[in-house]
């Protein structure tokens, strides 16, 4: 599903959590919209999406000090359980992806 970092988080609740890479969110859902290593009372970093029906998430550290870089079990926010939802299926369907790619890969 599409998605834009561009939400107003406001309002937004920890719905769940999922085990991930710094790089590998970048590389999903782009650069964070805050952070990372910013400033943010509770958080370093943060992304915040609106799907394209509409659904805002957020994803975020959470008292941390400074932004996890390594496999980190990171927040997934919302208005309401779809948020958590979105995120998690379009982290595995870029998994599957790469995984597909890696088994059509044919050396010369």
């Amino acid at each position: 599903m599409k998605f834009t970092n561009d939400a107003n988080p406001n309002f937004t609740s920890l719905k769940g959590e999922f085990p991930i890479t710094f790089a590998e969110l970048c590389e999903i859902f782009g650069p964070p919209k805050y952070g990372p290593n910013a400033d943010l009372d509770k958080t370093t970093c943060e992304w915040a999406l609106t799907f394209e029906d509409g659904t805002i998430a957020t994803i975020y550290d959470y008292k941390t000090n400074r932004t996890p870089m390594m496999e980190y079990e990171w927040h997934i926010g919302g208005h309401d359980a779809l948020a958590l939802t979105h995120v998690v299926d379009t982290i595995i369907q870029h998994r599957d992806k790469l995984v597909r790619m890696v088994r059509e890969y044919q050396p010369l």
